[in-house]
């Protein structure tokens, strides 16, 4: 097994690899979709989103010859200021996926790390996620822990 190569910042052009890391993840927590509509206008958005050194949306991956190996992709939303946060930024992270022949070789720690940093750096001192069962021990091993907080959602 090789050590995990370094992350970098992702770049316009990473665009349509994040997407295709993003359905590896989503097929590995629902199986596979058929539907693949989504996937352009979610490459566009990521290039334009990559494009903007402002945005407050970023991504961290590992390469791998031909393609990415790994991504941890995140976004700061700014919500009323509250106790524990009184700026109200807080970080979200998403689509955090390692291709499966490349996997348990750090890559996703090393872009988890990347992403965290980002976060840091940005004043951000809370973030979030939602972990897989096989990426919880990941999480957890980075400093996040269980929220008493059950999610919901409502659909349009």
């Amino acid at each position: 097994m090789s050590p995990a190569r370094p992350a970098r910042l992702a770049a316009p052009d990473d665009a349509e690899e994040l997407v295709r890391l993003r359905k590896v993840m989503l097929d590995s927590q629902a199986g596979a979709d058929p539907d693949a509509d989504w996937q352009p206008t979610a490459v566009e958005t990521l290039r334009k989103k990559l494009a903007d050194p402002a945005a407050d949306l970023t991504a961290f991956v590992v390469e791998r010859p031909g393609g990415l190996a790994a991504c941890a992709v995140g976004t700061i939303e700014y919500r009323l200021g509250g106790p524990g946060n009184p700026q109200g930024a807080s970080g979200y992270v998403f689509s955090v996926a390692t291709d499966p022949d490349m996997r348990r070789r750090g890559h996703s720690r090393a872009c988890m790390e990347a992403l965290i940093d980002w976060f840091r750096e940005r004043g951000v001192r809370r973030i979030d996620l939602r972990a897989s069962s096989e990426g919880e021990p990941l999480y957890a091993s980075l400093g996040f822990a269980r929220t008493p907080d059950p999610a919901m959602r409502l659909t349009l």
